[in-house]
């Protein structure tokens, strides 16, 4: 017990938690917001990926940090784009679709970064962000460089997160876009176009997923390599549900998943005589269980993965 309450009063413990949750704050936002609008995305695992590899690859060849963030945005906004033209457009399968974009963008990542580094055995580096020490609230006792001794983009994701809650259901765009998810037909019938709105939300999701794989290059580490996402984009899918589709819950999700994850990081270096992988296997195991415990109250947009034709009732 003593080990235990070492490692939760720990200042790194909870620097740490706010590091890790930073892409899955960015990627779970992303597919909340395309799913708010009807559309499942699961490009999100292959378009983190491109968009680690490409904003990496960006500041590399001489862009500013903030440029390879917003390079590696537009990104994925790409990818948002084709995910829309087949879900939207063609009205084709949401599950196969993005499983291709995953794919393809997976692969694509890889043979664009063996193109640039072909025989290196340890990837180049870059500079990353640095942390910045908030003036005033980084000198309070535990908390300040805890919370507020991290890197930029940190603070630009929990901005992101309070920003989409208050769009979502504060403004008339988070009214189209929400109703667009509900029921597109009754969104039409209002004046709204569900083709534009699913687009824009898919867009912009996907450029939020690429700003969540930015992250792992331009701020946790400082170099790519292809595996390095690791499931994370999947963990964001599951996370959407866990939330019930809302950004707080979404944001507090994330942070719930990375405190598990720092926590059994921790853990393996404090006892001794267990397998590692039961530690690791530690946070999917408790993720599962609270996913299960949340989702039996979530409420599933009703329109989430159906195509929207005009006219067809």
């Amino acid at each position: 017990m003593t080990v235990l309450f070492d490692i939760i009063a720990s200042v790194g413990l909870w620097g740490a938690v706010l590091r890790i949750a930073t892409p899955l704050i960015f990627g779970t936002l992303g597919a909340l917001l395309c799913e708010r609008a009807g559309v499942l995305n699961l490009g999100i695992e292959g378009i983190m990926t491109f968009g680690a590899m490409i904003g990496w690859l960006s500041v590399y060849h001489g862009a500013d940090l903030w440029t390879g963030l917003l390079i590696a945005a537009i990104a994925g906004g790409v990818f948002g784009l084709l995910h829309s033209g087949l879900t939207v457009t063609l009205g084709l399968s949401q599950h196969v679709a993005g499983l291709g974009v995953t794919l393809f963008a997976s692969s694509f990542s890889y043979y664009v970064f063996r193109l640039i580094v072909p025989t290196a055995g340890t990837p180049p580096t870059i500079v990353p962000f640095q942390p910045i020490a908030i003036p005033g609230l980084s000198t309070l006792p535990f908390i300040g460089p805890a919370f507020f001794t991290q890197t930029a983009p940190t603070y630009l994701a929990i901005l992101i997160a309070l920003t989409l809650a208050y769009i979502l259901f504060r403004t008339p765009l988070g009214l189209a876009i929400r109703m667009t998810g509900e029921n597109p037909h009754a969104a039409e019938a209002q004046g709204v176009n569900p083709m534009k709105v699913r687009y824009g939300a898919v867009i912009a999701g996907s450029a939020l997923m690429g700003m969540g794989g930015a992250f792992l290059t331009l701020s946790a580490f400082n170099s790519f390599f292809p595996t390095m996402v690791q499931g994370r984009g999947w963990i964001c899918i599951a996370l959407v549900v866990f939330a019930s589709w809302r950004p707080g819950r979404a944001l507090f999700g994330a942070l719930l998943f990375a405190f598990f994850d720092a926590f059994q990081l921790r853990l393996q270096t404090a006892v001794d005589g267990v397998p590692y992988q039961i530690f690791l296997m530690t946070p999917y195991v408790l993720s599962i269980v609270a996913l299960a415990v949340m989702a039996r109250r979530a409420r599933v947009p009703q329109a989430l993965m159906q195509p929207y034709r005009r006219g067809e009732r």
